[in-house]
């Protein structure tokens, strides 16, 4: 499997997980101020989304309506994960339909505020995207376990038996 399409199905897989952990947290709980960057685990998976959207938004040369990098999207976890499990999927669908060209290509974007612009290649977006979703979710990881929750294994070497890219061996 090419780079780019693993590593969305990797960010699904890991999202749904990591979703899954969340849902068993009270509403206190989930919207507590846990001390991490954007303060409770729900504006940190609100944020998770805000900055795809505005990636994606980007890569394509979509305005996807993304103002802050706090703009609250959904106030209700349910919301939240549907949307992210779209966000996911359309994703996926993305990258799965992207030829070298266009991952190489080079895009045109600016700040939100629009006082700084840049080019960049679409891959380093994408890398750049997929990372960011690594920071903040290992910062929510280490809040569950802080809580008592048991984590799962997350790294990709869990995920490449699950799309037939290895094989678990002993």
């Amino acid at each position: 499997m090419r780079h780019f399409p693993l590593m969305a199905r990797f960010n699904a897989w890991v999202n749904n997980q990591l979703y899954d952990k969340v849902a068993v947290l009270d509403d206190a709980a989930y919207r507590a101020d846990a001390g991490i960057f954007f303060g409770s685990i729900h504006r940190t998976l609100n944020h998770l989304l805000v900055v795809d959207r505005l990636w994606i938004g980007r890569v394509t040369g979509t305005d996807r309506g993304i103002r802050s990098l706090d703009q609250l999207l959904h106030d209700d976890f349910a919301a939240l994960r549907a949307a992210r499990e779209a966000e996911d999927q359309g994703l996926i669908e993305l990258v799965d339909g992207m030829t070298e060209e266009q991952i190489e290509a080079m895009v045109r974007f600016s700040t939100i505020k629009r006082d700084r612009h840049f080019e960049a290649r679409v891959r380093d977006l994408l890398s750049g995207l997929f990372n960011h979703q690594t920071h903040h979710r290992g910062q929510i990881f280490a809040v569950l376990q802080q809580r008592g929750l048991a984590m799962p294994d997350v790294d990709l070497a869990f995920f490449l038996p699950v799309v037939g890219e290895a094989r678990l061996i002993a």
